[in-house]
């Protein structure tokens, strides 16, 4: 019997650069030795883009129709999307992006059954799926609502920090109306917990970012942070979670006050993500925290402008398989002691004290 980790991987948009950074993933050597790899997409075009790789060389491949038939010494792949979609690198067409869906469902529903043990999903281009009837703005979203969570946390994971937003994909000018004291001890809750069973955190310390310039001074700026934040850090804090703030993130990330933390909680996309991708070049992982299964993918987009040069870096890619694996094996260790306390001696991190 293998025990290694089944990785489910979605080709994403065909026409950016996802082929490359999975090929190029995949071509590494410890790959085959920590896990059994099966991408969805296309062998058609898996054999396009890798001619294109010269690492790809000794990369085996298998082709199979379900999990059932996987090869565990070779990259599997499974088709599911028409063999007549042709590569056009750079090019957002309605074809790449319904493959992208294609994929992902595909993927997702050998998720729920068990096929695979985690997934790693591969970037598409939200607008070009929106066209194409995809309802959600991104993948956090719909992985979300598919194996219905009332929510989850888009947690943004790398070595040299983590961090979550309470607000997704919405525009700027909604996000002040979308936040309450109510949803930010919900994602600050999803955060701990993920903290523990995720990464082994036995008390993780979070800190919770303002809303507005210099946490609002005292009220002139901006009352969110007296009349929301505040009362959720409290509320929170009367739990026994270890959270503290509100931080006003320019002075925050400027000195290196963030590395007393484990965690940090933005109020919304950018706010996070900006400093998240200065500071973790191009090893960032997103991670969607609050749900029963494992997914995770690269920080970067299709890249269109790039895509076909061999050119594009796979170290978030890389770093998505590798978290991906080490969250299943935290959960399982994590569910193991809590089911036999007595039985199981597994050292954990205790944070940064």
């Amino acid at each position: 019997m293998n025990n290694k980790i089944v990785v489910g991987i979605t080709q994403g948009d065909s026409n950016g650069i996802s082929y490359e950074v999975i090929i190029k993933s995949l071509s590494d050597n410890r790959i085959l030795e920590l896990c059994t790899p099966v991408v969805y997409g296309s062998s058609k075009l898996f054999g396009f883009y890798k001619k294109m790789v010269d690492e790809a060389e000794g990369v085996s491949v298998n082709v199979i129709t379900s999990p059932s038939d996987i090869h565990h010494k070779r990259v599997n792949i499974i088709n599911c999307v028409p063999e007549s979609v042709a590569a056009e690198p750079g090019k957002s067409t309605p074809e790449s992006s319904r493959g992208a869906f294609l994929s992902l469902d595909k993927a997702i529903n050998h998720l729920k059954t068990g096929g695979i043990d985690v997934l790693v999903t591969a970037p598409f281009n939200k607008a070009s799926m929106q066209a194409e009837g995809f309802t959600f703005p991104g993948h956090t979203e719909y992985l979300t609502s598919e194996f219905e969570r009332g929510d989850s946390l888009m947690f943004m994971v790398s070595s040299a920090f983590k961090i979550g937003v309470v607000t997704n994909h919405i525009p700027l000018k909604d996000v002040p109306g979308a936040i309450s004291a109510e949803l930010i001890a919900k994602k600050c809750r999803i955060m701990a917990n993920s903290l523990k069973r995720d990464f082994g955190i036995e008390h993780p310390k979070i800190a919770v970012l303002s809303l507005n310039p210099h946490s609002g001074e005292r009220g002139v700026l901006g009352r969110e942070e007296i009349d929301i934040i505040i009362p959720a850090i409290e509320e929170l804090k009367s739990e026994g979670e270890l959270v503290f703030g509100p931080y006003s993130s320019d002075s925050f990330f400027a000195s290196s006050l963030f590395k007393k933390f484990d965690a940090i909680l933005a109020m919304y996309h950018d706010q996070g993500l900006t400093p998240f991708k200065t500071l973790s070049y191009d090893g960032g992982v997103n991670f969607t925290a609050g749900l029963p299964v494992v997914r995770t993918s690269p920080d970067h987009g299709t890249a269109y402008e790039i895509a076909g040069k061999n050119i594009a870096n796979h170290s978030s890619m890389l770093n998505a398989i590798y978290t991906a694996i080490d969250i299943f094996k935290n959960r399982v260790e994590y569910d193991e002691i809590r089911k036999n306390p007595l039985k199981v001696e597994i050292p954990v991190s205790r944070g940064n004290d």
